[in-house]
Parts: structure tokens; sequence; C-alpha cells
């Protein structure tokens, strides 16, 4: 029994999911015309209180995409040190937009508003201009943390102070909206551009939506063309996610039990240095300085357990929709009864 917790983009669909997306209508979507894209893109556009949607084959393209609406070459785009847009998207953010990331060191992915007002870039010529603002909610390198929804108002205040974007990397946002009891209209309401996935905690084989206003929304589709995003008959995929909408939200509570299980009984083993405060579905932790983290990898990897590597000596377990009760049991006890 293969156990694989390295991430929840390993998950399989369901047999729900796969008899709605055999049973999609489809169409050709580069001509507006795929009744199923078009279904899932408005239902998205009216949970975030927005006024469009964009479909996207991932989340990587729709983050680039707003990167790209929100800036001009040579600008500046703030962010946390852990944020996926520039330590997991193989400097797209340069490549495509031709913009520089000012660094943030926050805790856990997090940031607070005193912080981007100090990162921004003061108004003389020979600095780049600061445009844009992004947050990561949950945070992937800071171990499925949820942000304070309060912060998040006090960055906004900020950011219409300086007339800059605020874009929401919410690849992992259902599971925060579950977390803390959250809306997805609280957080159309604040930011201008907001990137869901639906290939993570909601179990769909692929997919990602970018959602804000027609204003800034209106060169969206351009874009995606431009990095060769534009898909025909996609409506199969879009069935995914209208299924998943619907079935696999709530669950997420289920995964974020299991994590924070397995999160106890990693901070009590003495092999252990610290273990990151879980939130969520991901738990990132650190061995101790003399333990070898590939023995320890190897150990698992034995037991069929299979975990990933962050870099920086910080290992990671991710819980999701295919993550069973009897391979939790598993994982606990093998935990539990590890030697080095």
């Amino acid at each position: 029994m293969k156990i694989d917790l390295r991430s929840d983009t390993v998950t399989k669909p369901t047999k729900g999911m796969l008899e709605a997306m055999v049973q999609a209508k489809v169409g050709d979507d580069v001509f507006n015309e795929d009744p199923t894209v078009n279904e899932l893109e408005s239902k998205i556009a009216h949970m975030f209180g927005k006024e469009q949607a964009l479909f996207f084959p991932s989340g990587t393209m729709a983050n680039q995409t707003a990167i790209k609406l929100h800036t001009n070459p040579g600008e500046q785009v703030i962010c946390d040190k852990y944020a996926h847009i520039y330590n997991y998207e193989s400097g797209g953010a340069s490549f495509n937009s031709g913009v520089s990331c000012k660094l943030i060191d926050g805790v856990q992915g997090m940031f607070n508003a005193k912080q981007v007002f100090d990162a921004i870039n003061p108004q003389d010529y020979y600095y780049s201009k600061t445009t844009l603002v992004e947050l990561e909610n949950t945070t992937n390198k800071g171990g499925g943390a949820c942000w304070d929804f309060n912060e998040i108002l006090k960055i906004k205040s900020v950011c219409q102070e300086n007339k800059l974007g605020l874009h929401l990397d919410g690849a992992r946002l259902w599971n925060a909206l579950v977390a803390k009891n959250e809306t997805a209209k609280q957080y159309g309401e604040v930011f201008d551009t907001i990137s869901v996935c639906l290939s993570k905690g909601l179990g769909c084989p692929v997919g990602s939506l970018l959602v804000g206003d027609s204003k800034l929304m209106k060169d969206a589709l351009r874009i995606r063309k431009v990095f060769g995003g534009n898909m025909r008959q996609v409506g199969y995929l879009a069935a995914a996610g209208l299924y998943a909408l619907e079935h696999h939200i709530e669950r997420l509570a289920d995964d974020h039990k299991k994590a924070k299980e397995i999160g106890k009984v990693l901070a009590k083993l003495p092999i252990v240095k610290t273990v990151e405060p879980v939130e969520t579905n991901i738990v990132i932790f650190e061995l101790n300085n003399d333990v070898d983290e590939k023995s320890f990898m190897q150990k698992m990897t034995s037991k069929d357990i299979h975990i990933i590597s962050m870099g920086g000596g910080k290992l990671r377990m991710v819980t999701h929709l295919d993550y069973t009760d009897t391979m939790h049991e598993k994982v606990i006890q093998t935990l539990k009864n590890l030697t080095l």
C-alpha cells in the first residue's frame, strides 16, 4: 500500500468526479463555446463577488497572468521570501513580466501592513516602481498557515493609500476558508485578483482559475494565449471542478484533522527538532542536526511512505483526498516506532 504524502496534487479523480467529466457538455473554449467552462467560470466569479473568472491549466500560469496584468517591465512586486511566485515558478515573474520581487522576511510566509509600507520603494527615478503586493493563503512553505483576515484588511489599506495592486495566490485558499470559517466573498471584496486551484485540496486532475473585475481582467485572455494556455474542449476538466466545488470543500476538515495528528506525533519524536504549527493539511518539520535526513527519508520509503524535502532542512507531509484512515493509522504507527 503506497502512501503518498508528497503533495495534495497526487490525488486521482473520484468515481463521481469521473462520471461528471464523462457526461460534460463541451465546445470550443477558444471560441467561448464550451458551456461547462462557462458555467465553472461564472460560478467561481459569483462565489468571490467578482465580474470575471478565467480557467487556466495551472496555478502558476494564473499567477503569472495576474502579475502581468498588474505590472509593467522594470517594476517591483512585494511578496514574502517563502512566496510560491518567487520560489517555485521558475523565475517567471522576471521572465514573463520583467519585474523584480522585494522580499519580506515574514513569519511562516506571512507579514504585516507595516512591513508592506516599509518595503515600498521611494518615488525617485532610480528605484524600481512598486506596483503590486502579493499574498499567499494558505502558505505552502510556511506550513499551510492561514492569514489573519484583519491583517489582510490593514495591508489593503496600505495598498489603496499607495495605489498598489493586491493579488492573492489562493492555491490552497479552500483550506483556509474551511479552517477559519471564512467566505470567498470576503476575499473577493479585498483582493484585486485571486488565483484558486482545483487540483490540490479539491482533488481535480488539473486546473486553476483567476478572478477579478472586468476592467482589470480585460487582457487576461490575451495573456493566457501568449503563455500558450488556450484550450479547446476543456469542459471535461471544468466538469471536475464543478463536481469538486459541490462535494470536496467541506471534507477538507478531515485532511486538517489528520495533519494535526501527524504534527503531534512528530513533535514527540526525539529525532525531530521543530514542527511548524499545523493549521490545515501541510506538516513541515525539521530533524535534529545530528539526524541524517537521507536516512530518515529512506526509512520512510522502505515502509512505502513517501514525503518530500523542501530544502533548507525542511521536510513536508501533505494530507489529501486519497489519504485514507487506514493509511493514516500506518503513518502514525510507523512514526511512533521509528528508529534510526
